[in-house]
Formats: C-alpha cells, sequence, structure tokens
C-alpha cells in the first residue's frame, strides 16, 4: 500500500506537491470515491483510481542525463516564453521532469525522470549527493581563498558545509581561473553565491557529475538513457 499522492507522482501525473492539490480539489476517485483527504493509502495494482475522469496507469520508468545548455530554465513551461528543458524532449510521450535544478546560467549534467521515488530519494538533503561544477571566475584566486571555500562560507541562509575544491588552471589570455568543486547540498545558486561572497564574478558554471555519473559522450543539448546498472547505483542512496 501506498500513499495515494506517491502513487499520482510516480505514475507521472504530476509533482508530489500538486497531486495533494488535485486531491484537495476532489478531481481524484478511488474505486468510484471521491477522496480528499491527503495521506489515503491504494494498492495501485488493484484500486481503480481515477484522475479527472481518466484511470491512472502505472508508466514505464525513463531515464535521461541531459547536458542542459546555457540560457536554458528547469522548468516544465515558463510563462515568460524562455526555452525550457522539456524543448528538447518533445519526442517523449510520457512526461518526465528534473531532478533538482540548475539555474538558467548555468549548464552542464542534469537527471531527468519520471521515477517520483528516485527524485525524491535524491534530492532529500540526508543523502548528501555529490554534486561537481567546473566554475570559470574573472582574475586569480589565492590559495587562501580556495581553503576557505573547501572549509565552509557564511551565506546569508547559513554556513555552507565543507567541499572538495581544486585549482585547475589559470588562462592569461583570457584572465580566467578555473576551478573545481564539490558540494552536496542543494540550496538556490550555491555555488555562485560562494565566489560572489570573494568577490569574484562567476563567468562560466559548468555541473560536470552527479553522483558518478558524468557527461562523457553527451554533447551540449544532448541526453542519453541511463542504464539499468547505473539506476540501481543511484538507488542504493536510499
Amino acid at each position: 500500500m501506498e500513499r495515494l499522492q506517491k502513487v499520482m507522482s510516480n505514475c507521472g501525473v504530476a509533482s508530489r506537491r500538486a497531486s495533494e492539490q488535485m486531491i484537495a480539489d476532489g478531481r481524484v476517485r478511488v474505486n468510484g470515491v471521491i477522496v480528499r483527504e491527503q495521506g489515503v493509502k491504494v494498492d495501485p495494482d488493484k484500486d481503480i483510481i481515477l484522475v479527472d475522469g481518466k484511470r491512472l496507469e502505472r508508466q514505464a520508468k525513463h531515464y535521461y542525463l541531459f547536458n542542459k545548455p546555457k540560457g536554458v530554465v528547469t522548468t516544465c513551461n515558463d510563462e515568460r516564453g524562455r526555452q525550457t528543458v522539456m524543448d528538447y524532449f518533445k519526442k517523449e510521450k510520457d512526461r518526465i521532469y528534473a531532478v533538482g535544478r540548475l539555474d538558467q546560467n548555468t549548464e552542464g549534467l542534469l537527471l531527468m525522470t519520471n521515477d517520483g521515488e528516485l527524485a525524491n530519494i535524491l534530492m532529500h538533503p540526508s543523502k548528501m549527493v555529490d554534486k561537481t561544477y567546473e566554475v570559470k571566475v574573472k582574475g586569480r584566486i589565492a590559495d587562501s581563498v580556495l581553503q576557505h571555500l573547501a572549509d565552509g562560507v557564511e551565506l546569508s541562509d547559513g554556513m555552507t558545509a565543507p567541499a572538495d575544491v581544486y585549482y585547475l588552471d589559470f588562462d592569461g589570455r583570457t584572465g580566467l581561473t578555473t576551478v573545481e568543486i564539490t558540494i552536496h547540498e542543494g540550496r538556490n545558486r550555491q555555488v555562485r553565491r560562494m565566489f560572489e561572497y570573494f568577490g569574484f564574478q562567476v563567468h562560466n558554471l559548468r555541473r560536470v557529475q552527479y553522483a558518478f555519473l558524468t557527461l562523457s559522450g553527451v554533447k551540449r543539448g544532448s541526453y542519453r538513457s541511463l542504464t539499468d546498472e547505473e539506476v540501481a547505483e543511484l538507488y542504493k542512496y536510499k
């Protein structure tokens, strides 16, 4: 038995929160009875669940590794008409969504799926999933600043957790320093804010790894399906 909103999310109807609102609005019936109470448990293999009069069916699970370009927003729809990640998945028939977010000007590795359970596992702060970014900033960075970034930075929403920080390169022609940083938190614009704390302007920010997954073989704006072995490995965070 599973909670109704979780079943709806896992079947690709909507996010868990949006599913809760649909239940509250009286749009869901279980075995012919309108259900408005949150947390009702159902058996998706036996119970007849109707959402807006349409029977809920289990969807095949899809898992994609997407190399998001800069300038693309991580949302299903954008009221301002900006390009979204879903513009790259138009040929996929089932509803999918991003695991977490990358801001509009951050590019790189983004997981896309319709598996609500796995998405919730990976996004939960307690799972401490590593996320590695390649950061290019204007100017040279002192070793003391790199150490401070690694130890933690006091941001407006609290001290950041320890991070792995590595100096990669300085380009004398462009004046850009490249740094690799691995964090496991998921605060809004965290990496940018960490560098801005020291007065550095982030010229380019790219996520190059998520857990054990990398961008190897996936060009900007392209995606690939995860293997069964990769999905099983991600579920080990449960």
